[in-house]
């Protein structure tokens, strides 16, 4: 009989993940910055698939693959950053944990606590990427980064005072801020692939209404979409957002009444019949929702039609 694969570990602190490493204990119970690349072939346990009960900030000097969206694609041809969030899955296939990291940031969430970047840095959608969603950084961009890196070492590694965890959040704070500007510009220099991702979500849109898959699967959903593509939820919504000004849900929306002002101007069917055709389990949500998208119920709309 064939031996069941132990499921990932799971780290519940800092100082298990230092440990792990065959690193000392942070200074720090509440955050560790790690400098210097780890063997990948040592004692470590944090570069098998494990999970983390802390967000996780990881510079990879080289990465295995190539970013793929249905098709390969890339910026940079160096490293890139990762993100984690608490709870996520990391160092399986698709985050290539084998690949030593330069700069490893790791942060308890209580390390925010009293601070408003608790509730802000849940906001970043990066940190539900996929490893294949890597912020590739231009050598301007890794050096802005990595100076940033550099001065949260140096106040970790200073004496601790009551401004230590003021000024090291300040610095956080700005390194996300930073990231989002460089996820910014990654979407605009991969405006032909954003725009040929959206050319294939509307053909799935599209495909999944003809095919009448609503009536077996309800309403496509964000993650059926995402899978389809390839992509992470979270980066198909900041992708979308960039492109459109809208998220991957509005825009099923969008798609939704618009497939249901077709079926109203050009069927008899009843707005029940609409509603189930487009995977709707109750008549009355979809009421609900054509009259926020339209200011009109869908019998206006039909009557105002007509």
């Amino acid at each position: 009989m064939k031996q069941e694969e132990p499921g990932p570990y799971k780290f519940d602190s800092l100082t298990a993940a230092h440990l792990s490493m065959g690193l000392p204990r942070p200074k720090h119970p509440l955050i560790g910055l790690i400098n210097g690349a780890i063997d990948p072939v040592g004692p470590g346990a944090m570069l098998k698939s494990h999970i983390l009960s802390f967000y996780k900030i990881s510079y990879k000097p080289k990465l295995s693959g190539k970013l793929k969206y249905g098709q390969s694609y890339y910026d940079f041809d160096e490293g890139g950053l990762l993100f984690a969030s608490p709870g996520q899955l990391i160092g399986s296939n698709d985050n290539d944990g084998s690949v030593c990291s330069e700069y490893t940031l790791l942060i308890h969430p209580d390390f925010f606590s009293g601070y408003s970047l608790a509730k802000k840095i849940k906001q970043y959608g990066f940190f539900f990427y996929s490893a294949n969603e890597t912020l590739h950084l231009s050598d301007e961009e890794k050096a802005t980064i990595f100076s940033i890196f550099r001065l949260i070492e140096s106040e970790l590694n200073s004496r601790i005072d009551d401004f230590s965890q003021d000024v090291v959040i300040a610095q956080i704070d700005l390194l996300l801020n930073y990231a989002n500007r460089f996820y910014k510009r990654q979407f605009i220099t991969r405006k032909a692939v954003s725009n040929d991702l959206l050319v294939k979500l509307e053909e799935l849109l599209d495909g999944y209404f003809v095919e009448q898959k609503s009536l077996s699967k309800g309403i496509p959903t964000v993650h059926y979409l995402s899978d389809q593509l390839n992509i992470s939820p979270s980066y198909l919504s900041d992708m979308l957002r960039s492109l459109t000004g809208q998220n991957a849900q509005q825009h099923i929306h969008n798609k939704l009444i618009e497939r249901a002002k077709e079926r109203l101007s050009t069927t008899s069917l009843s707005v029940g019949e609409v509603a189930y055709e487009l995977g709707f389990e109750h008549p009355q949500s979809f009421s609900k929702l054509f009259k926020t998208k339209t200011n009109l119920s869908p019998l206006e709309f039909r009557r105002s039609f007509n």
